[in-house]
């Protein structure tokens, strides 16, 4: 679309966006904008976008492009692409264009109609121009084309040759404001002479051949309307002066334009011509031939029709025209239209809405003819705001819609240039015919209108059904007491309706209403099914008729049904557990314990069942009935319909019989006899027992309804019961084996099992019998032995299936067990449900399944690893018969958290005994241990997810598993993010703020202090995995017995034991690191950059593959590195000191906090001796700082227990004797008293001045009892041999703090 005014011009593109509400929909969005003007002052007139055909053979009859043609008042044609880049550009007139029309191909609907040209036409004041499509469409492709290489190159665009034109001077006329080119018409004979007669008098000669002219209509003034027309190949086509010049090149430029070889020309022979302006070619004379002479009226505007026979004039009188363009005459007037806008709709009639008729049949081309072409005249009226559609020539108005008083009516009259008769057999309609353009909305709109609005009053009978069909809208949606009045007046309104098509709508319309009840419904197609069986065979459209014939059996079977429900039914006979075991073909024990194992479940799943009261089981509305079935051959079938629609119709059938409040015999005889297969009844009882668990789980009673309703259907005839072969196994029974291992609701599916395993066997024996009882003794036995082999394939198959339903209910109900009271503020992750169970899903589940979904409930209720170990360990207890005494104690040590954990330990008992393989320890360990870690890896601020994931991991057992496992962690989730927070910590040199370590890492700052030490026990259980992993067996990756048959994905475990063995001394190199930086964090370490500590070996093998053998520091280290190593581990051993021991007012509460976020905290001393040892630190350094600082700060009795590891007793001797001196100083020279000078007098000189020289500020607990500096002096003296240097002033130092102990008298 474009819009221009004066110089500036929109190009807009449709594309498909959402909209505010969601849907997709078509909106112009800006293409290009700017202004168009080149010469000095011009403006735009007039505006066209013609698409251009695609030559692509895959896009045949679409557009390829679209080209805009402007005119201007300067009388230049310029011709742009969708993105504003110039073409053309073309002076035609010197005069300003007043009008730009196209016209493009279309098929010609009947074999006299001549075949029209392409062609665009501009109207100047006083001349018409036209262009030639076929060589525009070239001309322009080639342009396209160039414009593109010269972008590409870079080069400047070479003007291309001009255009080939034909140019008119009319006539004989005083103004023309608008024109229409109709084509090329061939007269008949006698148009001929009565033409011939007219021009050239009563003489005149008539030649043999009638010529072909092309018409055009002007309208103006005098004449009002102008009829013109030029004789085909009177007249040289004219070039303008560019071609002319070059002499010798005049008919190749002739020939190169209609053919699309274009000769381009250089820039610099076209400079000097281009300055001066290009000279116009003089028009070829057109006298008018007549016209409509109304000297008053002046005409404003013309609009042809797309078949080129009528064309609408509007004038300034208000006035609307019709023209016959043939014959030149005004056929229709409308008044009252002033300023108005017309344009044209065309509309082909679909064939299969055509009236059945009682005709004679043609042999040729189909029975009902061409389809036929309506033309339909627009109007839209801007003072009266509305928009009118009237058919013509001579119909009524057809619709009419209010619009905006400022709408613009567009009707480009032509749709897509460059087609033919061959490609346009392909064409999609891609434009609009007609469209409103409303500037208040912004929005644009599109008019249809139906075919049958243009068949006249005696064909109109569709637009009367048409009005029949509203008129039973709104009496379907009345609301009327009077059911038997309504019920009269549909019945005629459905017989008045003619069309078979219309009719079948109708009666939809009604079978689909809530108000009307059944006996309406049935009234109404019994009596339209009576009409049609009284009239004539051949005007009874079949598919109608069927489809009533279809309708009636479906209410009569809805009837029958719903009567079967609401007989009061009960059967007397008392139902006791007795009877129940006979049924199911179970002894006492085996019923005790299936009750048992459904007590249970029933008790742990109505915690988490909701039911409505208002639920009405077994009722269903007819209208939804006759929804979900359809009747084809005899035989009902049910639609496609969702799971919940299969209940409800399946509740309807049956729920009352299984309630024991209908006849089960009736209804499995009403519906065998409706046509309904066994096949069909078969899985709409099951959908509904076994969606309707927990009532069944109440009533025990439905049990024993559903072996007899079982039974009636297996004994249909469809069933086949007796038909399949007995080696093999029956599809009847594998539908309802089927059904139970894809049901969720595994209490119902145990159950029908049993009691299909009931029919089955019972069936099989009277089968057995029957055979036996004809058989002649002894003759007939390889018959008898072959039906019990059948029988044992498919009892073993129902064996089969008991078992793992069995089997799934109990983990079932295991999963829907809760821990009474959660202990703290469940995770958003711990909140979301848990799957049902199916034995399907637990067959695709692979061997991990059965523990994988264990695993997600034990993360759910947060089970600790000791409870899983607990109740292991009573199943070993009960294997082995041993005192439970241990038990007993193990269970005294759990935790008070876990006190409260109801029937859990039992059925986790339970489930161990049922799979031994599955959730065989090790497995569940690991299990859980992936589970938690998965869990942690969506949310890392959930720094407990990871360490009681790693406490999963150390539970595990078998080394092999627990390395695969730790392996697999550390490849997934873990070694990314460390790499991330090794590198962050080097880049900042100390413990990261919250902010970095959230952009970097992915988590806060506590939890990556957490997430640290967690990687550090992994990688601790790793190495210790390795060195077990040699005096242990690979565990075999077992499955029990009646689970032997899934598939799936491998388990975590046998994942776990593909792994290849780590390279050790490469995990413990990560280790180090790992140990470093989680002490970073926990004591928040300032100056430490962590991988400044390792050479260039060390970093190198950091973050690599820890199966992998990499490249490690091995000899002597460096010295300078050391240094530093050292210098970082006394730091640590200090701070850790310091966390345990500083006095402060109050204690440290993040302390505690952190305590218990990170579980039990770390030996620091001890570790920093095993990092010592691995970084080639001298351990007694470290000891002998530890020591010290242990004395510093106060904790005399731990740092005696540590000087025994120290191995250098001299030179710790030497340090600890500074700190007893730093002590001294404080008591004695802290307060300049009386008392204290005394005491320094007493003392010796040399002592006196070594205590000045202290500085007690380097001690970090200045308030120790003197008695305890006296032990500390005392270890000293032991420590240091008599021949050392400093053991005198020791030994002055023992009298001293005698001195001091000993107050003054």
């Amino acid at each position: 679309m474009v819009i221009a005014r004066e110089q500036k011009a929109v190009f807009l593109v449709p594309k498909w966006k959402h909209s505010d509400k969601g849907k997709e929909e078509m909106q112009f969005a800006v293409g290009w904008s700017g202004s168009l003007s080149v010469e000095e002052g011009e403006c735009v007139t007039s505006a066209l976008c013609i698409p251009l055909a695609s030559q692509k053979r895959s896009s045949t009859g679409r557009p390829d492009w679209t080209c805009i043609v402007v005119g201007f008042t300067s009388g230049y044609v310029r011709f742009y692409t969708e993105s504003g880049v110039l073409l053309l550009s073309q002076l035609l007139n010197e005069d300003p264009v007043l009008q730009l029309k196209c016209r493009t191909y279309e098929i010609p609907r009947h074999p006299g109609v001549t075949e029209q040209n392409e062609e665009l036409s501009i109207l100047y004041p006083a001349a018409i121009v036209t262009i030639d499509g076929f060589s525009l469409f070239q001309s322009l492709r080639a342009c396209r084309n160039q414009v593109a290489k010269a972008a590409a190159s870079g080069n400047e665009n070479i003007q291309p040759p001009p255009l080939a034109y034909k140019k008119w001077g009319l006539q004989d006329t005083d103004t023309i404001i608008d024109h229409a080119s109709i084509g090329i018409m061939t007269l008949s004979p006698f148009d001929q002479m009565k033409t011939a007669s007219n021009i050239g008098g009563y003489n005149a000669a008539i030649k043999n051949s009638p010529p072909a002219m092309s018409q055009y209509i002007t309208v103006g003034s005098n004449p009002f309307t102008g009829f013109f027309y030029a004789l085909e190949g009177s007249t040289q086509p004219l070039l303008s002066h560019v071609a002319l010049a070059v002499a010798s090149k005049l008919t190749s430029a002739l020939f190169n334009a209609a053919s699309g070889w274009l000769g381009w020309k250089s820039k610099h022979e076209e400079e000097a011509v281009q300055k001066q302006k290009p000279k116009v070619e003089p028009a070829t004379p057109l006298a008018v031939r007549f016209g409509l002479p109304d000297s008053r009226r002046h005409g404003e505007s013309i609009c042809l029709s797309p078949c080129n026979t009528l064309a609408a004039v509007t004038d300034d009188f208000g006035r609307i025209i019709l023209l016959d363009v043939a014959r030149g005459i005004a056929i229709r007037m409308w008044k009252g239209y002033r300023d108005a806008q017309t344009g044209w709709i065309q509309i082909v009639e679909d064939l299969h809405e055509r009236v059945p008729e009682k005709v004679d049949f043609s042999p040729f081309g189909s029975p009902q003819g061409p389809s036929r072409v309506a033309q339909f005249l627009v109007i839209y009226a801007p003072r009266r705001g509305i928009l009118e559609v009237w058919s013509t020539q001579q119909g009524p108005r057809v619709g009419a819609f209010n619009v905006g008083k400022h709408c613009r009516l567009l009707y480009p009259g032509y749709k897509i240039m460059g087609l033919n008769n061959v490609t346009s057999q392909n064409w999609q309609p891609q434009t609009y015919q007609i469209c409103l353009v409303d500037p208040v909305s912004g929005s644009v709109k599109t008019v249809n209108v139906p075919f049958h609005l243009a068949l006249s009053d005696k064909k109109s009978e569709r637009a009367k059904d048409m009005h029949l069909v509203k008129k039973l809208g709104a009496l379907l949606k009345a609301k009327s007491p009077n059911l038997d009045l309504i019920e009269t007046e549909i019945k005629e309104l459905i017989l008045d309706i003619k069309y078979p098509a219309t009719k079948k709508q109708a009666l939809e319309s009604i079978l689909a209403s809530i108000r009307l009840p059944f006996s309406c419904l049935r009234n109404i197609t019994q009596t339209l099914m009576d009409t049609l069986k009284n009239q004539e065979l051949e005007c009874v459209d079949e598919g109608l008729l069927q489809f009533c014939a279809n309708k009636l059996k479906l209410l009569h079977l809805y009837e029958s049904v719903s009567q079967l429900n609401s007989i009061d039914f009960h059967s007397d006979t008392p139902f006791s557990d007795n009877d129940l075991a006979v049924l199911l073909r179970l002894d006492e024990k085996e019923l005790l314990k299936l009750q048992a194992l459904l007590e249970k479940y029933k008790q742990e799943n109505s915690r988490t069942a909701v039911r409505f009261s208002d639920d009405k089981d077994g009722v269903l509305p007819v209208k939804t009935f006759l929804e979900y079935l359809e009747y084809e051959k005899d035989v009902i079938n049910i639609k496609k319909i969702s799971e919940e629609d299969c209940v409800a119709l399946g509740s309807f059938f049956f729920w009352k019989c299984l309630c024991g409040e209908s006849s089960t015999e009736d209804m499995c005889h009403t519906l065998e006899s409706a046509g309904l297969s066994p096949q069909l009844l078969l899985s709409l009882l099951l959908s509904v027992w076994l969606s309707k668990e927990k009532d069944i789980l109440d009533n025990p009673q439905s049990v024993c309804c559903l072996h007899t309703m079982l039974y009636l259907l297996s004994k249909m005839k469809v069933a086949g019961e007796e038909t399949w072969d007995s080696q093999s196994v029956s599809p009847w029974w594998q539908q309802m084996r089927t059904a139970c291992i894809q049901s969720e609701n595994n209490g119902a599916a145990l159950l029908s099992a049993h009691v299909g395993h009931a029919v089955a066997a019972q069936l099989s024996n009277n089968l057995i019998e029957k055979k036996f009882s004809q058989t002649v003794s002894g003759t007939d036995s390889e018959a008898l032995t072959d039906s019990w082999e059948a029988l044992s394939l498919d009892t073993e198959y129902w064996k089969l299936l008991l078992k793992q339903l069995e089997d799934c209910l109990l983990l079932q109900t295991l999963l829907h067990s809760k821990v009474n009271a959660p202990t703290s503020k469940a995770s958003s992750l711990q909140a979301e449900p848990l799957p049902k169970l199916s034995v399907k899903k637990l067959l695709e589940g692979g061997k991990g399944g059965i523990a994988d979904s264990v695993a997600k409930w034990i993360f759910k209720q947060d089970v600790s690893p000791e409870v899983l170990k607990l109740a292991n360990k009573e199943r070993d207890a009960e294997n082995s018969d041993e005192p439970k005494e241990g038990i007993n104690r193990g269970l005294s040590e759990v935790s008070e958290v876990e006190k409260d954990l109801g029937a859990i330990p039992d059925l986790l008992h339970l489930a161990y005994k049922q799979f031994p393989c599955s959730l065989e320890l090790d497995v569940l360990h690991a299990h859980c241990c992936w589970e938690y870690v998965v869990q942690w890896n969506k949310d890392p601020e959930e720094a407990l997810f990871f360490v009681r994931s790693i406490e999963h991991l150390e539970h595990i057992l078998n080394a092999h598993v627990q390395n695969g496992i730790a392996l697999m962690m550390w490849n997934t989730f873990l070694v990314k993010r460390f790499s991330a927070a090794t590198y962050l910590m080097d880049k900042v040199g100390k413990a990261p703020k919250d902010r970095l370590c959230r952009r970097d890492v992915g988590m806060s700052d506590t939890a990556m202090t957490s997430f640290l030490g967690c990687c550090w026990d992994l990688l601790q259980t790793l190495m210790e995995a390795d060195v077990s992993r040699d005096e242990m067996q690979v565990p075999a990756v077992d499955a029990e017995d009646a689970w032997l048959a899934v598939e799936g994905p491998a388990s975590i475990v046998e994942l776990a034991l593909e792994q290849r063995p780590i390279h050790y001394p490469l995990v413990e190199h990560h280790s180090a690191l790992c140990a470093l930086l989680y002490a970073v964090t926990r004591f928040s370490l300032k100056a430490v950059k962590p991988l400044s500590l390792f050479d260039s070996k060390g970093k190198n093998a950091f973050f690599k593959d820890l199966t992998s053998i990499q490249l490690l520091p091995s000899g002597e280290m460096d010295a300078n590195f050391i240094s530093v190593r050292q210098q970082f581990l006394l730091k640590v051993v200090s701070a850790a000191v310091q966390a345990r021991h500083a006095v402060t007012k109050d204690k440290d509460s993040s302390e505690e906090a952190l305590t218990t976020l990170f579980g039990k905290d770390q030996d620091w001393p001890v570790l920093a001796l095993d990092l010592a040892h691995h970084l080639q630190v001298s351990e007694d350094v470290v000891r002998r700082h530890y020591v010290g600082e242990l004395y510093s700060y106060g904790a005399d009795h731990l740092g005696e227990e540590a000087i025994l590891q120290v191995q250098d007793k001299e030179v710790l001797a030497s340090q600890l004797l500074v700190l007893i001196g730093q002590r001294l100083a404080h008591a004695v020279l802290r307060t300049q008293t009386r008392e204290g000078l005394e005491l320094l007098a007493r003392l010796p000189p040399t002592l006196c001045t070594w205590l000045k020289a202290m500085n007690p500020q380097d001690l970090q607990n200045t308030e120790v009892p003197i008695a305890t500096t006296a032990k500390l002096v005392n270890k000293v003296i032991e420590l240091l041999p008599e021949n050392h240097g400093q053991y005198s002033l020791a030994l002055h130092l023992t009298e001293a703090v005698e001195a001091i102990a000993i107050p003054p008298l």
